[in-house]
């Protein structure tokens, strides 16, 4: 898992990160295994926040998000982002009101909902997996 480059570390949330690393590392283990081996090819960034740039576009509140062509739409084409999902540490601790146990579920939760948008799955779908 690597981290992004556009926001700082924020000291209190360090606690935060280590449980969603861990997290995102269980849920990852319990995959079956060919649906691991495609989640393999897509980076899990765990970030402090989103990016100004998406809060100035009204998204400040995510808890994660899905980047790039979905796993279904073939072979990226190079003018398009390459894949990535990624997790939100604040805003998922305030989600769970920052308890720690409330918060592994957010994460778990989370990365299912930003893998089914890998995987090709809108809204619907997910709300239909109780992954909304």
């Amino acid at each position: 898992m690597r981290r992004g480059k556009h926001v700082r570390p924020t000291p209190g949330l360090q606690r935060f990160r280590s449980l969603a690393a861990d997290e995102v590392a269980r849920v990852l283990d319990g995959l079956p295994p060919a649906l691991r081996d495609r989640v393999d090819e897509v980076p899990i960034v765990i970030e402090d926040r989103p990016a100004p740039a998406l809060a100035a576009e009204g998204m400040g509140d995510l808890l994660g998000l899905f980047t790039g062509v979905a796993f279904p739409d073939g072979i990226a084409v190079s003018q398009q982002l390459p894949p990535e999902i990624l997790l939100f540490v604040d805003n998922l601790r305030r989600e769970a009101g920052g308890r720690e146990d409330v918060f592994r579920e957010e994460v778990r939760r989370t990365l299912l909902h930003e893998i089914g948008h890998y995987l090709g799955l809108d809204e619907d779908a997910l709300l239909a997996r109780d992954l909304d």
